[in-house]
Formats: C-alpha cells, sequence, structure tokens
C-alpha cells in the first residue's frame, strides 16, 4: 500500500499499520547492525515552526540512521520570510526543491493539509495548532501498545490529562477506534476535555468510550493508561486539585500486573519519578521506538518517489 503524505490518523488502515509496524521491526535490526546507507541519496527538511526537540530530534537520528541527510530549523516561524508575510504554500514549494520529504510543525490547526496540498514532496505532520493533530506519535504509541500488549483488539484505554487540545491523545483516539472491541476512557477536568469531533468518530464506527473527571475505579481495570499534562494556566479555576489525574507508586499498585504506563513526554510531576523503575512503566521504551517507526515511515514514503 502507498502513501504520499502523512497529515492525519484517519489516513492510516488497519492494513497499513500492520505493514508500517512490520517494517518497524526492521528498522529495529537495522540500527542495532548500525544503521544503512540505503537512502543516502535522499535529503529530508525539518521545518518547525514551534520548538520541539523530541520529535526533531527524532526525525533527523531517522534519516540519519537510513544514511540521509537533513536540512533543519527549528524556529521557522520567526526565523523564516514568514516574518515578511511569505504564505506557508509558496515556501512549501520552494523547500520541495531542496529536499525529498518535509517534516513540518505548524503552529496553525490544519498547516500539514494545508502544505501537503502544494507540496511536490511528502509531506509529514509533526504537530498543527492547538488541538490539531500529531499522527507520527500517535502511530508511535499505537506500535509501543502493540508491542508491550501483544494485540490491538480488546484493549481498554484510559487517556487523561489536558485532553481538549492533546494533539497525541486526539490522534491516538483515532488510531484505537479502527480496532475490535476497544474501549476508551477519557479523564480530565470537565473544560478540558475530548472534543465532540473525537466522540462523533467514534460514534460512527461505534467505539465504546467513557468520559468522566474522574479516574475513580477505573485504573484497576484498564490495559494502557496514556498519561498528559495538565497546564495549570489553562484552568478557570486554577487552585483545583490535579492530584487524582497524576500518577504515583500508589496509583501503580492498584493496576493490573500487566498494564502499562505510557506517556508522550516530556512530562512534568504527573508521573512521580519513582513509577520509572517500574517494569509497566513503558514511556521510555516508547521514544525509543519512535525512532524506529519514523524511519519506517520515511522509507515507505521515499520508496514511492
Amino acid at each position: 500500500m502507498k502513501i504520499r503524505h502523512v497529515v492525519e490518523s484517519q489516513q492510516f488502515t488497519v492494513p497499513l499499520l500492520l505493514q508500517l509496524f512490520e517494517r518497524t521491526r526492521m528498522m529495529e535490526h537495522i540500527v542495532r547492525r548500525g544503521g544503512t546507507r540505503d537512502y543516502e541519496r535522499y535529503i529530508m527538511g525539518t521545518l518547525f515552526y514551534r520548538p520541539s526537540t523530541r520529535t526533531r530530534f527524532s526525525f533527523e537520528s531517522a534519516m540519519y540512521r537510513l544514511g540521509g541527510r537533513v536540512l533543519s530549523t527549528e524556529q521557522a516561524r520567526e526565523f523564516s520570510s514568514e516574518v515578511e508575510g511569505e504564505q506557508l504554500e509558496d515556501t512549501i514549494r520552494i523547500i520541495g526543491h531542496y529536499c525529498d520529504v518535509i517534516v513540518l510543525r505548524h503552529h496553525e490547526e490544519g498547516g500539514a493539509k494545508r502544505a501537503a496540498a502544494f507540496s511536490t514532496v511528502p509531506v509529514i505532520n509533526a504537530g498543527d495548532g492547538e488541538g490539531g493533530q500529531h499522527p507520527t506519535q500517535a502511530l508511535l504509541d499505537l506500535y509501543t501498545i502493540y508491542n508491550e500488549c501483544k494485540t490491538l483488539d480488546g484493549l481498554s484505554v484510559a487517556l487523561i490529562g489536558a485532553l481538549d487540545q492533546g494533539r497525541t491523545a486526539r490522534s491516538l483516539a483515532y488510531l484505537l477506534g479502527k480496532f475490535d472491541r476497544t474501549k476508551l476512557y477519557f479523564i480530565a477536568p470537565d473544560e478540558m476535555q475530548i472534543k465532540p469531533d473525537i466522540l462523533e468518530y467514534l460514534d460512527k464506527h461505534n467505539v465504546s468510550y467513557e468520559c468522566t473527571s474522574t479516574a475513580d475505579g477505573i485504573l484497576p481495570h484498564v490495559d494502557v493508561v496514556y498519561q498528559t499534562r495538565i497546564n495549570r494556566e489553562r484552568l478557570q479555576k486554577r487552585d483545583i486539585d490535579l492530584t487524582p489525574y497524576n500518577i504515583d507508586g500508589t496509583v501503580l499498585a492498584s493496576m493490573k500486573p500487566d498494564a502499562i504506563v505510557m506517556h508522550p513526554l516530556p512530562r512534568s510531576v504527573e508521573i512521580d519519578h519513582a513509577v520509572d523503575a517500574d517494569p509497566r512503566a513503558a514511556y521510555f521504551r516508547q521514544t525509543q521506538n519512535g525512532l524506529y517507526l519514523r524511519m519506517a515511515l520515511l522509507t515507505m514514503l521515499l520508496d514511492n518517489e
């Protein structure tokens, strides 16, 4: 199956996901043997209008390990011609002359889709706007769940945090909704609850879900806890107790012995550092999987060129 751009999670079918995961496993072996030079004739451009060290480094490391080269800018909004009024579409057209694939983080929701419509080379959405999507993060998250749980069917997943603007949680919900007998729990303060567009998608695909402001009675029964940050500054009542949305040793002790805790990182106080030593803490394995998956995704795009 061929893909031209990576703009949103919805574009991935289950067969395409499984094909991607098979190639991702291959990339694990390639990294262990020191990488490859198979893609040395390719150049990747990372165009970030907002900073994101982890995502950018992950993509750049992926390209280098494939043997390719990288052109990079992290503060494109401040230092590019956009400050002089150049439109994104023109920027993408021009950068497409210099590289073979563009990894774009844009400050506007829908920025990646706009770019893809005008690009002569593949565009990968590395996060767009507040409350947009971050499909490659969701893909590596799903791959991690697949690795850890050995299945993607019949899972119960709790997503916790600022879900209204959480690109990673939103994108992952789209992907999880593609599998059988999935049950999703959206746990967030009322003003940060998941947006209706996600719920409408889940309703359309007959996915079971529950929206709640408390994790009481839920975490001991789920297979995956997907934790994200809550920015207190966004809350109307800033004195609200956020402790019920955090994971510590006590919460971990109540969870199933084979459940996993995930986080897209960076974290603040929402996961106690004492949790790191528990084998159920999967978030650092999650980041490692990001390298392999992004290598696989780049090869799938470049092989079509």
